[in-house]
């Protein structure tokens, strides 16, 4: 009987520890699965100049522009959510393809960022109306054809009122975007909703909506700033801070063709302690070849929200910096976009000349010196905040 009972009280004892120890592990695991993440990759311009559409015809009216994308496809893929400027319009072959100053190029090139990883352009820029109104409305319906979206031009009122939020692994996120300017170019009072142009009642307004609809993060994309010049303006600036006023979470920008710094803004309006602004992207694609102007960057965001406290923060950025080769390769004559980086990838490519290299090494040195110094210090600012 004693027998019995010490191997019975065991059983017992083998029992509960092992249920507590299961206890412990679900716990943890419930822990960690209550953690919800987002990854978003952001790139500056996407243009198409007349020398891209040249090079990438392969017959009337065929053209192929997924090779200018192969060497960045699986960094662009990776995210959860791609997203770029198209400052260009895909108006159809009737209103003649050509580059600057009035853009209007093949469909082609809808297909080619598809692939490479895309989800949402941005349309309001200063070339929206470069074939009117049935350009942009075109342009619209195409993006929507080949399954991306577009933030910043519309074919309604109702339309343009309608913030967009895209909800991904539990977290949501309202993306607005606005444009300095459009060339001179005149739209109606009527018409004003076809392209958001900046205008601080309309920010304030859109921001309200978002968080009306339930928005974690609110993300605004700028279209604004001198060309080519690598500091943000006074404008720039005065925008930027209306914005995190009103509430934004994130501010990205373009326009002026070159990379500008990263900063990051304490905000008591904002759901995140701290607002990331990067002033500009440079070009991700053009046919600009002088220095800083054939220079971009692939920035990665990722945010992280808590199941019970449903608290979101900016988690990680990283970036890679890229350059734009133009030039004869295996193929023909090319544009590829090549990751300045020499670390990711240690094969250099074979069509890459002498000149080239250096190009491509003094590209990113570029970005290190602009971009590197104030990504190290947003790093210790982020991880400063985690431990307060």
């Amino acid at each position: 009987m004693k027998n019995l009972f010490i191997l019975f009280a065991a059983s017992v004892l083998s029992f509960y520890f092992l249920f507590v120890g299961a206890s412990q592990n679900f716990k943890e695991e419930l822990k960690q699965d209550s953690l919800k993440t987002v990854t978003i990759s952001f790139v500056g311009d996407l243009m198409c100049h007349s020398p891209q559409i040249n090079y990438a015809c392969t017959g009337t009216d065929s053209f192929d522009f997924k090779p200018v994308f192969r060497e960045v496809k699986k960094y662009l893929s990776n995210a959860d959510i791609t997203i770029g400027n198209l400052e260009t319009v895909i108006a159809g072959k009737e209103y003649r393809y050509s580059g600057y100053p009035l853009f209007n190029t093949p469909k082609e090139y809808l297909a080619a960022l598809k692939d490479s990883g895309f989800d949402v352009l941005i349309t309001s820029n200063n070339h929206a109306l470069d074939r009117g109104k049935k350009g942009i409305l075109k342009t619209i319906e195409m993006i929507h054809e080949f399954g991306m979206s577009s933030i910043g031009t519309y074919n309604s009122q109702i339309d343009r009122d309608s913030v967009r939020v895209f909800e991904i692994n539990g977290i949501k996120l309202a993306l607005l975007a606005y444009t300095y300017g459009l060339n001179g170019n005149f739209i109606s009072e009527n018409e004003k909703y076809l392209v958001n142009v900046i205008d601080s009642s309309l920010i304030k307004r859109d921001i309200k909506a978002s968080r009306e609809k339930k928005a974690d993060v609110v993300m605004i994309y700028f279209h604004f700033g001198e060309e080519y010049q690598r500091e943000p303006n006074e404008f720039q600036k005065q925008i930027v801070e209306q914005a995190i006023d009103y509430g934004a979470d994130l501010i990205i920008g373009s326009h002026p063709h070159v990379i500008q710094p990263l900063e990051l803004y304490s905000s008591a309006k904002s759901k995140l302690r701290q607002v990331l602004v990067a002033y500009s992207l440079g070009n991700f694609l053009s046919n600009q070849r002088w220095r800083y102007s054939d220079a971009g960057v692939i920035l990665n965001i990722e945010f992280t929200k808590g199941a019970s406290k449903q608290e979101v923060e900016l988690s990680n950025i990283s970036f890679i910096p890229t350059w734009v080769f133009k030039g004869k390769t295996e193929r023909g004559n090319e544009f590829v976009i090549l990751p300045s980086d020499t670390s990711l990838d240690k094969s250099f490519k074979k069509y890459l000349s002498g000149t080239d290299l250096q190009k491509l090494i003094e590209s990113y040195n570029d970005t290190e010196l602009s971009f590197r110094q104030t990504y190290r210090n947003l790093k210790a600012q982020m991880e400063a905040l985690k431990t307060e």
